[in-house]
């Protein structure tokens, strides 16, 4: 059993009731038109909190692609510093650590890496005693450099061609420093600290183990995490629905732009026929799209950075639409297709999104009449009613919206009754309203039984997640998030996340 984040992963709920209306027929459905699925998280797109384990092989994988990090000179006791963010010089001369004193690393391998700062530039270095910059617009081997790592956190750093850096008693960073430095307090010594490393997913696993190690992992897990026998489970346990995330370099397969793996392509491939011989549905999620929609691990980005919104990339998002369409509209398991998951309403604009949804909608169409399109709503400080107001597609449209009790400020402090009542008197009021709106179907694509509380009884999370599924039950179709496997726990029809539990006990 994987123990991490036990409280998350083992209160994560994964019932769902994935219903649609009961004014609405679901075309696809034999026996009725309720739609009961879950999610299968974690299989073709990683995301780290769902199965650590697939990381810990990777060397100082404390310091994958997307890991925040600062360095501070042990002589000077003055943290390296990007003035103005990037753009200009490197200075050495801060007492405390902030976004300018902050560098997110691109990772070349175990011991190589690239330094980006918080407006985009990298640190670059030309040449054996040069003063570092921060005005590279991007990166090869003049902004690559080499770390050096003690057991205490000390750092020595160095370039291509094998000069050390040093901080000068002029607070500038230079690559001069004459022979191999020790570990004192010398000017080449720096304390390195890791800020954040919250990035977990399939370009850190690729880019941090390399190709054939990552393949070997990865194939490993996508053959053993879902299978067969997974699908006998839900049909036997009343399920019907699937939602697979992929990731857009499932067009490519077998062989996608580096660093990705290939193989996700004959898995999918697998779910359909497994689906298809248990009388099961697959709803394909593009959760991963070129240049990520959102910057989160989940969307495969590099580095926390968000450049789906260029033409570049969303033709190429449109092309994986296609190609997902044109291969998988005939098939008797597929119920629809989601465009796009969880676009940030911080960095994608809507007059953006739209005309990419519309043009995804057309697609699938083109290849089937009748598939279910889902198209997501914006993550962050959004309307969803926005999707309802646009002029996107007229015939099995889905507007996909996910529920969670997290990852904002203000859940952090509300009790289990206010988490309760919050779900009553405002989770409740919109969808009825959104259900009233003249215009698509709505899609409760992902929600949680979990929150912020830190002391919630067993009755007070059966309460939790019996309000919900009040609140979605007969008036929208919608699946939970999680990593796939089920586990009861209590008594009420909610269920829990914790696969090799759930693998052992089922």
């Amino acid at each position: 059993m994987e123990l991490v984040f036990s409280k998350w992963v083992f209160a994560f709920s994964l019932f769902c009731c994935l219903i649609f209306s009961v004014a609405f027929s679901v075309e696809g459905l034999d026996e009725d038109s309720k739609v009961r699925g879950v999610n299968l998280g974690g299989w073709l797109v990683l995301e780290g909190w769902i199965k650590p384990s697939l990381f810990e092989g990777i060397p100082n994988a404390d310091m994958l692609d997307g890991t925040q990090v600062s360095f501070k000179s042990v002589k000077l006791q003055k943290y390296v510093c990007a003035e103005n963010g990037g753009g200009m010089g490197i200075s050495v001369n801060r007492d405390s650590e902030s976004s300018w004193e902050t560098f997110t690393l691109w990772r070349v391998n175990e011991s190589e890496f690239q330094f980006r700062t918080t407006q985009g530039q990298f640190l670059t270095c030309y040449g054996n005693g040069c003063t570092v910059s921060a005005t590279a617009k991007s990166a090869s081997s003049m902004e690559t450099f080499q770390i050096e790592r003690n057991d205490d956190g000390r750092v020595h750093i160095q370039t291509k061609s094998g000069a050390y850096l040093q901080a000068t008693v002029d607070s500038q960073l230079t690559a001069d420093y004459p022979g191999k430095p020790g570990w004192d307090d010398n000017a080449a010594t720096f304390k390195m600290s890791i800020v954040a490393n919250n990035l977990h997913g399939d370009y850190q696993l690729a880019n941090g183990y390399g190709y054939s190690k990552a393949k070997e992992v990865l194939e490993r897990h996508r053959s053993t995490f879902i299978n067969s026998a997974d699908f006998e489970f839900l049909h036997r346990n009343g399920i019907n629905t699937v939602r697979i995330p992929v990731g857009w370099w499932i067009a490519y397969d077998p062989n996608p732009p580096a660093p990705f793996i290939g193989g996700t392509l004959a898995s999918l491939d697998n779910a359909f026929s497994w689906a298809q011989a248990y009388k099961i549905k697959c709803i394909i999620d593009l959760h991963a799209a070129p240049g990520s929609q959102n910057g989160m691990e989940h969307s495969a980005s590099r580095d926390g950075t968000i450049g789906w919104t260029t033409s570049e990339s969303i033709s190429q998002t449109l092309h994986v639409i296609n190609f997902l369409a044109s291969r998988y509209a005939n098939h008797p398991a597929l119920l629809g297709i989601e465009l796009l998951n969880e676009p940030s309403a911080a960095s994608v604009p809507l007059d953006i999104l739209v005309p990419y949804y519309k043009q995804g909608y057309e697609i699938v169409r083109k290849h089937s009449p009748s598939a279910y399109v889902i198209v997501c709503q914006r993550i962050g400080n959004a309307d969803p009613i926005e999707l309802y107001k646009a002029d996107i597609g007229s015939h099995n449209l889905v507007v996909d919206l996910h529920y969670y009790n997290l990852f904002d400020p203000y859940f952090v402090t509300l009790s289990p009754i206010d988490n309760i009542q919050f779900i009553y008197k405002s989770r409740e009021p919109q969808v009825q309203a959104l259900n009233a709106a003249d215009g698509p179907l709505l899609f409760i694509g992902e929600w949680v039984n979990e929150w912020n509380v830190t002391n919630g009884t067993q009755s007070e999370y059966q309460d939790f997640g019996r309000a919900q599924l009040e609140v979605i039950h007969g008036r929208t179709f919608s699946t939970a998030q999680c990593g796939f496997y089920l586990h009861r726990y209590g008594s009420i029809g909610v269920e829990y996340c914790d696969d090799d539990i759930a693998r052992h006990q089922r």
